[in-house]
């Protein structure tokens, strides 16, 4: 039995200065968690054991598919992360050290390297095969900017697990499975979840799907659409490709005279202001011109390469979903220092050619803009543009990028209707690997003909720690927190409502034992000199699925039994309460 009287933990009236989103708020006010570092986070006993609850669904679920659980340390040598090349791939994120002895270790952000090294070691048959095995870990990534609590920290838990098997048909399989645990481990958290197709990012591998909480408070966007089952997060959203047009009679392209219009918005007023530039059909938009964008991607190797992007004038980039595109570059802002660089390239006026490879300066083109299609956009020169410039015919770009933001109503690359955008908090993300780590580290099994194969990899992993953010964030409610019953630290909060040596201390005391010895889990509030009214507020603050309060109803043998979760009251008979709340 947990006591208040006795139980370390301190409910505050007030958020949190640091606090940015209400789970955060309430896991500090109601005393599950503080803050120790920028993005680190101490558990007090009240969160450790949702944590604790967290991870044994998780690992009750592993266990039951048939994964075996292993356990890596943390600290970790640089040898395996160079030759998968994550040593600089990661880059800045990554926790980099010296030993004593002079040489370079990290604090694992994931452990591929480790789990690929640890299967080489002990199996080299196909009848070893095949082998789902996984840990749950602390792991470390220097966030630049930590936020959100527990949903974006530089310290945090998860549960990685690996597949190995001879084959691709082999791997399918083992990613099903995968697939199938999740849901049933989310299903039993209380998760409201969406399965979105995704990228691998610095993971590497082939098919990808992310499990999102549909949250607000998420930092990842993801779409829907309205007429068939498909859903992306938006960095792995594919628009499809514009058709060609036909542009036989297209007339050559014009260059104007356009003063200080260094951006779209004044181009555009330009355009429509003057007679002799007006279109017959239609104002002039921000979709008829070209803009091209500018930037240095900086490689590993430490390298930076310019590059520009045409999008068309009523699209933006989008940060994500070009650094998905651009890895392991990393997209960095195009400087004066670098326009001095590249004195053809003219700010504000910058056109397709002086664009390319054979300038120097790679060209990538948004799916929008086909072959045919016909722009207003920079000329190269100070004060003008170029209009009617016709893709494919006046301008070749060196490839294709798919970098723009998604908007609310974009077409579907599934079925041709319409995108919904939403927020989400990545919980989970299952990965096909492929054969990256295991050709990177010589992992090879015998097949039943006696030749050398390379073993297929997949990897799947779960945010443990941030599903107890997530949960919180899903289920609380103006109150406090509202836990569901698979997690929370206690089933039933049992309030004491009266003075002490009133008849309510002895039997909320008796009762108490008595749901225990029911094999309910009982949180008793039994302070002295705390008033009811705070009492009632660290209730619904600490959010137990049932709260009974022991008060003056107790005179005629009642109780309040208050479902936590719908907010239900109603008055019990002190001798049916075990049986009310063991049944729930």
């Amino acid at each position: 039995m947990l006591r208040l009287s006795t139980l370390f933990v301190r409910t505050l009236r007030e958020d949190p200065a640091d606090a940015e989103v209400p789970s955060h708020r309430l896991l500090v006010r109601a005393g599950y968690i503080r803050r120790a570092a920028p993005g680190g986070f101490t558990w007090l006993p009240l969160g450790w054991m949702v944590y604790r609850n967290v991870e044994r669904v998780i690992r009750e679920e592993m266990d039951r598919a048939g994964f075996q659980e292993v356990h890596f340390p943390a600290l970790l040598p640089r040898e395996p992360y160079e030759t998968s090349g994550r040593w600089t791939e990661y880059g800045d994120s990554l926790f980099r050290l010296k030993d004593r002895r002079g040489n370079d270790m990290l604090m694992a952000p994931t452990h591929e390297e480790l789990f690929t090294l640890l299967v080489k070691d002990l199996y080299s048959s196909y009848k070893d095969l095949p082998l789902w095995i996984y840990q749950i870990q602390t792991k470390y990534r220097d966030e630049a900017r930590p936020r959100a609590g527990l949903l974006r920290g530089r310290e945090f838990v998860m549960k990685d697990s690996y597949s190995f098997d001879i084959d691709d048909a082999g791997l399918d399989e083992s990613y099903q499975q995968h697939r199938k645990a999740y849901i049933r481990t989310f299903d039993r958290l209380g998760l409201p979840y969406v399965i979105v197709g995704a990228v691998s990012g610095a993971m590497g591998g082939s098919h990808s799907e992310e499990f999102l909480a549909p949250l607000d408070a998420g930092e990842d966007e993801f779409v829907r659409c309205e007429n068939c089952d498909y859903a992306a997060n938006t960095e792995a959203v594919q628009m499809p490709v514009a058709a060609p047009v036909p542009y036989d009679d297209a007339p050559a392209a014009k260059v104007l005279d356009t003063p200080d219009t260094p951006t779209i918005a004044t181009l555009v007023d330009l355009l429509n202001a003057r007679d002799d530039l007006a279109r017959s059909d239609r104002p002039w938009g921000a979709a008829d011109t070209l803009k091209n964008v500018l930037m240095m991607v900086r490689q590993p190797d430490g390298e930076r390469r310019p590059l520009a992007i045409g999008v068309p004038g009523d699209r933006e980039l989008d940060l994500k979903r070009l650094e998905a595109q651009l890895h392991p570059g990393e997209p960095q802002p195009f400087t004066e220092e670098d326009f001095a660089a590249h004195p053809s390239l003219v700010k504000g006026y910058i056109g397709p050619g002086a664009l390319g490879e054979a300038n120097g300066v790679r060209y990538l083109v948004d799916p929008r803009v086909a072959d045919g299609s016909r722009w207003v956009t920079g000329a190269n020169a100070k004060s003008a543009h170029v209009a009617g410039l016709v893709a494919g015919r006046d301008f070749n770009a060196d490839g294709m990028i798919d970098a723009t933001v998604i908007a609310d109503g974009d077409q579907c690359p599934a079925c041709g209707g319409r995108l919904r955008i939403a927020r989400g908090v990545e919980i989970g993300h299952i990965f096909q690997l492929g054969r990256k780590y295991a050709e990177a580290f010589g992992l090879t099994v015998l097949d039943a003909d006696g030749k050398q194969v390379t073993v297929t990899m997949g990897s799947y992993g779960i945010g443990v720690s941030r599903c107890v953010a997530a949960i919180a964030e899903a289920t609380l409610d103006d109150l406090g927190l509202c836990w569901p019953a698979a997690i929370a630290p206690a089933d039933v909060h049992v309030v004491i409502a009266g003075k002490p040596g009133s008849d309510q201390f002895p039997a909320a005391e008796a009762l108490a034992v008595e749901l225990e010895a029911a094999r309910a889990r009982v949180l008793l509030d039994d302070r002295v000199g705390v008033s009811p009214g705070v009492k009632f507020a660290d209730a619904e603050l600490l959010g137990m699925p049932t709260i009974v309060v022991v008060g003056r109803g107790l005179a005629d043998g009642l109780v309040e039994v208050r479902d936590r979760r719908s907010g239900e009251r109603s008055d019990v008979p002190l001798d049916d309460v075990v049986a009310l709340v063991t049944t729930r």
